[in-house]
C-alpha cells in the first residue's frame, strides 16, 4: 500500500481532558524525552486530592491519539481568586509533543479557556519561545545534571569542596536508605518541618506528602533518601520524583545540629549513584530564587549546567503579561521563623 494520504488521515481535534480519566496518558507522557514526573497523571491527582485543583488539560488528538498537550490546573482560592497554572508546585512544566504550530495553538486556546472562565490570570511556568516579546513575571535559576558520563567521570566534575565533604560524610557513620514507606515520608517530613521553619518558610501539609507517597512513590515513581546516624535517628534527607530517565530533586532537610556529619552531601551522592544504577539520565536539582546564592553554589558544585526558568503570567483584566514578585524572600521570613514548630 502507498503512504497515507491527507484525506485518509483523521482529523486532528482538540480537546480539554483529565489524566486521570485518560488510560493511554502516561504511556504518552513516558515516550517523550522532555517530559518530566509533573506531566504525568499522578501529580495531579497529588494536587487535586490535596488542594481540590481541577485538572483541564489541554490536547491535540490524532484520531484516538494524543499528539501534542498543554498541562494545565485551575486554582480556585477564596484568598487569591481563580487562576489557571501550568502546573502548581512545579518547577518548570512546557507543552510537549507536537509541532510548534500545534502547541501555539493549545496556549491561544489556553488563553480562551481562561477568558470563559472567569480566571484572574493564567500562568505558564517555562516555554520562553511561545512568548516573544513578553517579559516574564518571575525568574528562577534551574541546574540539571548529565548522569549517563559515569560515576568516575561525574565525581571529578564536582567541586572540590564537595568532593571533600562526600569523603567526610562517608567517614562519620552515617548510613544512607532508600525508601518508600510511609514511615520514610514521616520521618523526612519531620525534618523538612525543622528546615522550612529555619528558613522562615511554612511547611506544606502532611496530607501533601501523603498524597506523593499513595500516587507517587508507591508507585514506583521515586524514592526518599535518608542518612541516619547510628542510633537510627536521620539528620538529612531528600525526596527525589521519577519519570522515564529524567529525575527531579524536589524537597531536600536537614537536622541543623548534625551540620558539621555533612549528610546532605551523602544524600546527595548517593542519590546520584542510585538513580545512576537505575538508569536515570538527567537529574533536576529545581528551581533556585535569584537571591538565594547560598543555594544556587550548593547547586553548581555539583558540576550542574544552569540555566534559567522563566514563568510567564497573561492578566486577564490588562490584557497583557505582568510582573510578578519572588515570594521566596521577604518580610514573611521572620514571622514564620519566629513561630512555635507547628503553627507556622
Amino acid at each position: 500500500m502507498g503512504p497515507e494520504t491527507e484525506a485518509a488521515r483523521p482529523p486532528m481535534m482538540t480537546e480539554l481532558t483529565d489524566p486521570a480519566r485518560e488510560p493511554g496518558w502516561d504511556a504518552y507522557v513516558k515516550e517523550d524525552p522532555d517530559a518530566s514526573v509533573f506531566h504525568g497523571a499522578p501529580w495531579m491527582s497529588v494536587l487535586r486530592d490535596t488542594y481540590g485543583f481541577k485538572p483541564c488539560h489541554l490536547v491535540k488528538r490524532q484520531g484516538s491519539s494524543i499528539s501534542a498537550l498543554l498541562p494545565l490546573m485551575e486554582v480556585d482560592s477564596w484568598m487569591t481568586g481563580k487562576r489557571g497554572v501550568s502546573i502548581p508546585f512545579t518547577d518548570d512544566c512546557e507543552p510537549l509533543g507536537g509541532s510548534e504550530s500545534d502547541l501555539r495553538s493549545l496556549i491561544a486556546q489556553a488563553m480562551e479557556l481562561g477568558r470563559s472562565r472567569g480566571w484572574k490570570y493564567l500562568e505558564f511556568r517555562g516555554g520562553r519561545r511561545f512568548f516573544e516579546g513578553a517579559r516574564p513575571s518571575v525568574v528562577f535559576y534551574g541546574h540539571e545534571m548529565d548522569l549517563t558520563c559515569g560515576e568516575a567521570r561525574l565525581f571529578e566534575k564536582l567541586d572540590s569542596s564537595v568532593r571533600r565533604s562526600i569523603r567526610k560524610s562517608e567517614k562519620t557513620g552515617l548510613k544512607l536508605e532508600f525508601s518508600t514507606t510511609p514511615e520514610a515520608v514521616k520521618t523526612f517530613y519531620d525534618l523538612f518541618c525543622q528546615t522550612r521553619q529555619r528558613h522562615g518558610m511554612p511547611p506544606q501539609p502532611f496530607r501533601f506528602f501523603e498524597r506523593i507517597h499513595g500516587h507517587i512513590l508507591s508507585k514506583g515513581l521515586g524514592t526518599v533518601a535518608l542518612a541516619r546516624l547510628e542510633n537510627g535517628r536521620a539528620v538529612a534527607g531528600a525526596v527525589f520524583l521519577t519519570q522515564g530517565k529524567r529525575a527531579v530533586y524536589k524537597f531536600g532537610a536537614s537536622d541543623e545540629t548534625y551540620q558539621e556529619l555533612r549528610g546532605n552531601n551523602l544524600v546527595m551522592w548517593g542519590a546520584i549513584k542510585w538513580h545512576m544504577e537505575k538508569g536515570v539520565h538527567r537529574l533536576h536539582m529545581g528551581r533556585t530564587s535569584l537571591s538565594n546564592e547560598g543555594l544556587r553554589r550548593f547547586k553548581q558544585g555539583w558540576g550542574t549546567v544552569e540555566s534559567t526558568v522563566e514563568y510567564f503570567r497573561h492578566d486577564f483584566g490588562s490584557g497583557k503579561f505582568v510582573g510578578d514578585k519572588d515570594e521566596s524572600s521577604g518580610w514573611h521570613n521572620k514571622v514564620f521563623r519566629a513561630m512555635p514548630r507547628g503553627m507556622a
